[in-house]
């Protein structure tokens, strides 16, 4: 398969996989899900293994700070971050939230987490006006909003004409009154 103009070939398909699930001697599960099906099975591996784990996640700011996560780290925190939405947030199967976070790593978490929850995640971008916030909010009947405390003033103007958010989760290193800290639940 080629990439763009750089031409670079990626490794080839296992097709034994593929013909395996075609002619059924590997069982497809009815109901798939990322966090559970995948994470936490390389969360086992890579706890029967003896040695350096490889990061599932790395990040790096601007400053140079960085975090690493293991596969183990990211399944465990996923989970205590699934725990913060199906408890403090009230959130079940099938009820939307509307994420509005930069490139940092609790965005991360939160999709795992709505993915092993059942939540439906709506992501934004930190660019959105209160406006748009407005809008987004309404259309998808979204019953929580996560944000960081640059963009709690927007979402603050608006709640009120927002009758099904319910729910408001600020991630950040203060408080704002009416706003859960995701930090702190976590």
């Amino acid at each position: 398969r080629l990439f763009h103009q750089y031409h670079k070939t990626f490794a080839p398909l296992n097709f034994k996989d593929y013909e395996a699930i075609s002619r059924c001697e590997q069982e497809v599960p009815e109901y798939f899900n990322f966090a559970s099906d995948v994470l936490d099975k390389w969360s086992q591996i890579e706890k029967e293994r003896k040695g350096p784990s490889n990061p599932a996640l790395w990040w790096i700011n601007g400053k140079g700070d960085e975090i690493k996560w293991s596969f183990e780290e990211l399944g465990f925190l996923s989970q205590k971050a699934a725990n913060v939405l199906s408890g403090p947030c009230s959130l079940q199967r099938g009820d939307r939230v509307l994420v509005i976070l930069p490139r940092i790593p609790e965005w991360w978490l939160l999709n795992v987490a709505c993915m092993r929850t059942g939540v439906i995640i709506i992501p934004g971008t930190t660019q959105l006006t209160a406006q748009d916030i407005c809008y987004r909010l309404l259309a998808s009947k979204a019953k929580c909003i996560i944000t960081t405390d640059v963009l709690a003033p927007a979402v603050d103007s608006v709640a009120s004409k927002c009758q099904f958010l319910k729910m408001k989760l600020i991630v950040s290193e203060g408080s704002r009154a009416e706003w859960l800290n995701f930090s702190d639940l976590l």
